[in-house]
């Protein structure tokens, strides 16, 4: 099983609605209107290919000089379970590295916040309501020396 995860290219955006589009407003009920949510065009937007064909995604939105925030990963149900939200989320983390972030943030849906946790991820707060489904804050600290 061969996986790739990249920076997306334009013509790859079809593929990544798709995704979304499958995990978010099929499987899990959230609105068009919040899942496109028009920032998508400023985010920098990652995708996973396993043997050759698109199952998943993620966004890195650049919300200042310091901070990253890590969106709408989202794996197809087909090849969830191989770690690839995983990688994803590390992919993420380098690209914000790359990008002298000194810290990412997520809103992580609750019932996979362990796999953030395994990342360095620090929950904040308590659950709150996002789409009509329970999340919470996360913060990582990211260092320049993790991508060494």
């Amino acid at each position: 099983m061969s996986i790739v995860i990249k920076t997306a290219e334009l013509q790859e955006w079809q593929s990544i609605q798709e995704i979304r589009r499958v995990v978010f407003q099929e499987e899990q009920g959230v609105d068009t209107a919040l899942e496109f949510d028009g920032k998508d065009d400023t985010a920098e937007q990652l995708i996973a290919y396993r043997n050759a064909q698109p199952v998943g995604t993620a966004r890195i939105r650049y919300l200042d000089t310091k901070t990253a925030k890590i969106e709408r990963l989202a794996v197809l149900s087909t090849a969830r379970g191989q770690g690839i939200g995983k990688q994803l989320m590390q992919k993420a983390i380098e690209r914000a590295i790359a990008q002298k972030m000194q810290e990412a943030v997520i809103h992580a849906q609750e019932y996979v916040k362990a796999l953030y946790q395994q990342l360095g991820f620090v929950q904040e707060g308590e659950t709150f309501d996002e789409a009509g489904i329970p999340h919470v804050k996360m913060r990582r600290k990211l260092t320049s020396n993790e991508c060494d």
